[in-house]
């Protein structure tokens, strides 16, 4: 048998050579591309968050909200006002909504699934379920005691959906993982509107907060919760990459050196600490989970990082511009941003379901 040796001309090292720079290029581009639209989508999000400083039953003009941002006075009405109820009221959306865009990126990636968020995997049933239950059966009163209930809700809820999707043969499946969340989440909230119906106290004090708002959110409450949401943040930014590998398939994922396991169980810690936090501060609002990572992935493409980084950004653009919606609609009343978040969401719903590429991610 004649070996034939392998020729290597100038011509064709030369030909790979500029094909490899050319796909190095590409991608630099590419990533400079998304670099631009994110630091745009910072500064929309700024000027929302000064928006939503001078929005509200008594305009403030935009000088004097730099003013009162830069030094601020507290003898003047008009900084008073912004320092102790409009500024944290911000900060509250900025928190919230970056913490439930995450939370359902997270959901999406791990179950791939496109039509999973907190809500519909049943997170926020479990957290206003311990809520209810906190308020009815132990007189809990404060936000700051419900936080804790919220959270230990949030846990319990994401490890059952978890473990009853996964259940059987074979990892975990997103239909079984949606099946089980929209189940429960049901079981859950009827027994919750039944606590609420039968104390009229826990009703009184539940209907804002079950309806999703942003009124009354003080740093008393916020600091504690930070933290929580912090360490969430990190923990999605540290399984961004497993969470590309896993997409490709878990034996692949596997081959390619991601621990599965540790994974799943970073992505459940994240969600726990990013919604249950999230539902604590605000109710449970809707949607944004939902449809956030969507919009983030037509920008950018499926690649986790750039996801998590659009919806970190994305999301509080949302909910603020729904919250100053929801201010001016009935001047001098306002509608709860979870009620304006739902009306901007069953549309976005209806498309997701109605494309042909909805199921996959």
């Amino acid at each position: 048998m004649q070996v034939r040796p392998i020729v290597t001309t100038k011509a064709a090292v030369s030909t790979r050579a500029e094909t490899g720079a050319s796909s190095s290029l590409g991608v630099t581009t590419k990533n400079s591309t998304r670099l631009l639209g994110l630091l745009v989508a910072l500064l929309g999000l700024a000027l929302l968050a000064l928006l939503s400083i001078a929005v509200g039953s008594r305009h403030i003009p935009l000088p004097v909200v730099l003013e009162a941002i830069f030094a601020h006075t507290p003898e003047v009405d008009e900084h008073f006002i912004i320092g102790q109820m409009r500024a944290p009221r911000t900060v509250a959306g900025l928190a919230v909504g970056s913490a439930l865009g995450l939370a359902g990126a997270l959901i999406q990636a791990l179950t791939r699934n496109p039509l999973a968020d907190p809500g519909i995997l049943g997170v926020n049933a479990g957290a206003a379920f311990f809520v209810a239950g906190a308020i009815a059966l132990l007189g809990v009163g404060t936000i700051s005691g419900q936080l804790w209930f919220a959270f230990a809700g949030a846990l319990v809820v994401t490890v059952a959906v978890y473990l009853i999707g996964s259940a059987g043969r074979g990892p975990a499946d997103p239909i079984r993982l949606t099946l089980a969340g929209v189940a429960l989440g049901a079981v859950l909230s009827g027994i919750t509107t039944g606590l609420v119906l039968l104390d009229p106290e826990t009703f009184d004090r539940m209907r804002h907060w079950n309806a999703g708002s942003l009124v009354g959110r003080d740093y008393d409450l916020l600091l504690p919760v930070l933290p929580f949401l912090a360490i969430g943040v990190v923990l999605a930014m540290l399984v961004a990459r497993p969470l590309n590998a896993i997409a490709l398939g878990e034996d692949l994922a596997a081959s390619l050196g991601t621990n599965i396991a540790a994974t799943r169980v970073a992505v459940i810690a994240a969600v726990t600490l990013l919604a249950g936090g999230a539902t604590a501060i605000a109710g449970p609002i809707g949607s944004i989970g939902l449809m956030i990572p969507h919009i983030a992935r037509w920008i950018v493409g499926p690649v986790q990082p750039w996801i998590f980084a659009y919806t970190a950004v994305l999301a509080p653009m949302l909910l603020i511009a729904s919250d100053v919606v929801g201010r001016v609609v009935l001047r001098p009343g306002e509608v709860p941003v979870g009620i304006v978040t739902a009306f901007i969401g069953a549309p976005v719903l209806i498309v997701l379901i109605r494309r042909r590429r909805a199921s996959g991610l």
